[in-house]
């Protein structure tokens, strides 16, 4: 049967360009959010906005969220007036969230005793790649259910990979953010050297950038923390929540990771001093802290 109705809940800084994608596709899309004013732009392309998550499950083939964290999506899918109420059997629900693997698996159950098929298929991106479709998507879930959501899948990634059974493509996410944090510090230590030995760090990073050492976050999130612009494309506040996942994940399945630990106690530094809500990159700032320059020392 071909998917023709799909549905997005949570419409942030990811889900509203998502959901924008998905119109722009051709589907017939319904929307809910929690703040009713962020479905206006949707709205006015031509989105029905629903009163709640379990009136948009019940008018579409394909229901996404894309919401904060574990107890949101938990709100939504399964508490009152949610997905689980309104979805139809043989649908499909997609979660877009960054949440632990154990909630994943949980929902999984819940809507398969309903006969609802489901998968955990969290992004990776930003905000750019959210905008340009071109999201990497991590999907776990059973195999069959990946290839009938795949076309519809495509309509807000590029990379789109099946990484195993339920609860799989969260694991693969918090993997994601381990090697996203550890990328983000070894950005801002290249800054914050460079910058301390009389280097211009612009410079540095238009060559690094260019070589064996680059990276995404050298490339995109380098120069704005070097121009002082913190302004999020991805929150500190939210690779906390994430980074929490991992070392919970980590303590329950016996795994060391230092590294991890040291960037979530670096953007601990950030929140402390009330800038959760700035962008990843403000992790030079914290750096900056530790020498004695001071926030704002990149100005």
């Amino acid at each position: 049967m071909a998917i023709e109705r799909v549905g997005f809940i949570g419409l942030g800084i990811m889900g509203g360009p998502m959901a924008g994608n998905l119109l722009k596709a051709g589907y017939v899309l319904t929307v809910w959010n929690r703040t009713a004013a962020k479905a206006e732009p949707l709205a006015a392309l031509g989105a029905r906005v629903a009163g709640s998550p379990a009136e948009v499950a019940a008018a579409s083939d394909v229901t996404f969220t894309c919401v904060t964290a574990s107890a949101d999506v938990e709100a939504v899918v399964l508490g009152p007036g949610g997905v689980v109420e309104g979805a139809r059997p043989g649908s499909i629900y997609v979660d877009c969230s960054t949440v632990a693997p154990a909630m994943a698996r949980r929902l999984h159950a819940a809507l398969a005793a309903r006969g609802v098929a489901a998968l955990d298929a969290p992004v990776s991106g930003g905000d750019v790649g959210a905008r340009a479709g071109t999201l990497a998507v991590m999907v776990g879930g059973e195999r069959e259910t990946f290839e009938r959501a795949l076309p519809v899948l495509r309509a807000i990634g590029k990379t789109i990979v099946h990484v195993g059974p339920p609860g799989a493509g969260q694991v693969v996410k918090l993997c994601n953010q381990v090697a996203g944090g550890l990328n983000l510090l070894a950005m801002a230590e290249a800054i914050s050297l460079c910058r301390r030995s009389g280097v211009d760090p612009a410079r540095m990073l238009e060559v690094v950038s260019a070589g064996a050492a680059s990276s995404w976050m050298l490339q995109h999130l380098g120069p704005r923390a070097v121009a002082g612009d913190f302004a999020p494309g991805f929150m500190v506040d939210l690779m906390q929540k994430d980074l929490g996942l991992v070392l919970e994940e980590a303590h329950a399945t016996h795994t060391p990771l230092p590294g991890s630990a040291l960037v979530r106690q670096l953007f601990e530094m950030l929140q402390a001093r009330g800038r959760g809500r700035e962008g990843t990159q403000a992790i030079v700032e914290a750096l900056g802290l530790l020498a004695g320059d001071g926030p704002g020392s990149g100005d």
